[in-house]
């Protein structure tokens, strides 16, 4: 472990990194790879970039926030270490195919995909599959290699490099984030099929068929019937082997039973789901309205949770093990909606922050976004920028606010890169303000060059925190939101939780020292999931597998005893490898400043009226995040 695959050679080696300490198989070895194998300013797109994909050591096994596989490069959008996270059934995919992890160095002369089957990986050409999207690429390959073939596969985007453009696994589920699927495009690699049992249940196979021993390359003609049979296990049972099998099904009752009495589980796995946005209206100053330039009431409409009656493609079983079914598939008719996998960000990315409120309109881009491969939280916020910027007289030829009818022609020309307008918002909102100068920059909001989540971080600083000092960027899921801990709003179940790595209730809105160091001991402990591949949606605080019930889980999957400490330990490690990698790629300058928007207009109305984030109990409350992390605060932001 992992696979290392170089596209220019086709040569496929393995290596043990078995002996190394604290790694799982997951984004701390990546880092560490990235680290050893590429050179200080090595641009994303060079063929020696380097590409890693991993379901790790607990990822794919089945039981509940064990469904994440990792993908991990230099970013093309930020210049640092870009890693996104795909839920759904791709994890339990590569590990049924005989694969932990790949690393993928190199670029193919043709367009090309690899194919994971029976524990050996191979290269196979793609040219027929230029230009499709995620879907009809998937369609394509598991025509080719069985219908259950799990595939993770870019779009148009991510063939035309656009720098946020996303890798999409089996139709629904993105790793959206940080232009990942552009690093796919360079490397002129369409997509990664896993296919096929691993080696010793390929012998016994085979050995049923009348064979003495499977073939050492993968029969692509036999691989369809044992695809099949490997994914209707995957719906089923646990594709991956546990040392503690009665234990895994013990926290599987528990979970399963723990849902209907923890408010965000019950939530998430009701319908519409956590990500409809539906029912309520919104406090002013929670979401970005218009890129985050409305302060006051949104007066945007508020879906009903009827109107996503008819927009249901699939409610259940999108994560195998899981029982809480958190991403649901939205998407109205008329359109490809396999790819309507609806994360929490789409509703208000795609529609509040562009003015817009006609649910069909947002749920249609949304399923579009991920059939062509694009970030929907980049593109939201540079469609945003270009409106706010042609609102202005920046942009003549920009969009506007409001214009729901102008959306899809964006999208579309984004992701191909047509056009002046469409070739510039494919940089990104960043780097089309440096282009557009005349006080742009004003209207990009960024921190290192990525577009910020879509909830607003004036009411609840420790978010703001989080995105302007996680090393990786800005990240709607990095740590839980402030008003969950709120001593009068927040969700008191998850306190004693919470308090065990010393994150105790405070006022949401109070930005002090104590802030800096609540923030950075909630991103320790969710960094440490992301090392692990365990769903932070299913985790503590909030969610059903408190702290005992996550280490009794790593513990009943590796059959080694793991700890609170091993937890925050892995952790501490990855964010400071991000760290360090970020020092490395950006020369010790550090893009660590929030919008100025944030701290300057302050929320106008209802129960956040007031809120900004202050500069300077920023500064304080930084230097505190700095010191409980234990980093160098001397860095030049």
């Amino acid at each position: 472990m992992p696979f290392v695959v170089n596209l220019a050679s086709g040569n496929v080696t393995k290596e043990d990194r078995f002996a190394e300490k604290g790694h799982y198989g997951g984004s701390i070895l990546g880092l560490r790879l990235l680290a050893e194998r590429t050179a200080a300013g090595l641009d994303p797109y060079d063929p020696e970039a380097l590409l890693y994909v991993a379901a790790g050591m607990l990822g794919g096994t089945a039981a509940p926030g064990l469904a994440k596989a990792v993908f991990l490069a230099k970013s093309p959008l930020t210049g640092v270490a870009g890693e996104a996270h795909a839920l759904g059934p791709f994890a339990a995919g590569m590990r049924g195919a005989g694969a932990k992890a790949l690393a993928v160095v190199g670029r193919a002369e043709r367009l090309s995909y690899l194919l994971v089957a029976g524990g050996e990986v191979s290269v196979h050409d793609a040219e027929d599959l230029r230009g499709l999207g995620t879907a009809a690429t998937t369609d394509a390959l598991r025509a080719r290699h069985g219908a259950g073939a799990h595939v993770a596969a870019i779009g148009p985007a991510g063939e035309h490099l656009v720098r946020y453009a996303s890798v999409v696994t089996d139709h629904a589920f993105a790793a959206g984030r940080y232009g990942l699927g552009a690093v796919f495009g360079a490397k002129n690699l369409k997509a990664i099929v896993c296919a096929g049992p691993a080696p010793a249940e390929a012998a016994e196979q085979a050995a049923r068929a009348g064979r003495a021993d499977p073939a050492p390359v993968p029969d692509l003609a036999a691989l369809g019937e044992l695809a099949g049979q490997m994914a209707a296990r995957a719906e089923r049972a646990d594709p991956v082997a546990v040392a503690d099998p009665e234990a895994i099904a013990a926290l599987v009752a528990y979970y399963r039973e723990a849902m209907a009495t923890n408010k965000l589980a019950a939530w998430q796995a009701g319908l519409p789901g956590f990500a409809a946005w539906a029912g309520d209206p919104i406090d002013p100053g929670y979401a970005s309205v218009r890129n985050f330039s409305v302060t006051g009431a949104p007066r945007l409409r508020v879906p009903s949770a009827g109107d996503y009656d008819g927009r249901a493609v699939a409610t259940t079983g999108s994560c195998p093990g899981c029982p809480n079914d958190c991403l649901k598939v939205y998407a109205p008719p008329g359109v490809e909606r396999r790819t309507g996998g609806l994360g929490q960000e789409a509703f208000v990315s795609l529609g509040w922050n562009l003015g817009i409120d006609d649910l069909d309109v947002i749920l249609a881009a949304n399923a579009r976004c991920n059939d062509l491969g694009l970030d929907v939280v980049s593109l939201g916020g540079t469609l945003a920028f270009a409106m706010e910027c042609a609102e202005r007289g920046l942009l003549p030829a920009g969009p506007a606010f409001g214009d729901a009818a102008a959306l899809p022609g964006l999208i579309e020309d984004v992701a191909a890169r047509s056009g002046a307008l469409g070739d510039l918002l494919a940089e990104g909102s960043a780097r089309a303000a440096r282009r557009i100068g005349r006080g742009a920059a004003a209207y990009a909001m960024t921190v290192k060059d990525a577009e910020v989540p879509c909830i607003d971080p004036r009411p609840q600083p420790g978010i703001g925190l989080g995105y302007a000092l996680a090393p990786g960027g800005p990240r709607y899921d990095a740590l839980e939101h402030d008003l969950d801990f709120d001593p009068v709003v927040g969700l008191a179940y998850c306190f004693p939780e919470a308090a065990r790595v010393g994150a105790r209730p405070a006022p949401a809105g109070e930005l002090d020292e104590e802030r800096g160091r609540r923030t950075a001991r909630l991103l320790r402990l969710w960094s440490g999931l992301d090392a692990l591949n365990v769903c932070l949606f299913a985790s503590s605080p909030t969610r059903p597998l408190t702290i005992d019930h996550l280490t009794a889980l790593v513990t009943a999957v590796l059959g080694v005893e793991f700890t609170l400490e091993d937890l925050l330990v892995a952790g501490q490690e990855r964010l400071d490898a991000m760290r360090a990698y970020a020092l490395r790629e950006s020369g010790g300058r550090l893009d660590e400043a929030l919008p100025a928007r944030l701290p300057e207009e302050a929320i106008t109305e209802g129960p956040h009226r007031g809120a900004v984030l202050d500069r300077a109990a920023f500064e304080r409350a930084r230097a505190a995040f700095y010191d409980e992390l234990g980093w160098d605060p001397r860095v030049e932001a």
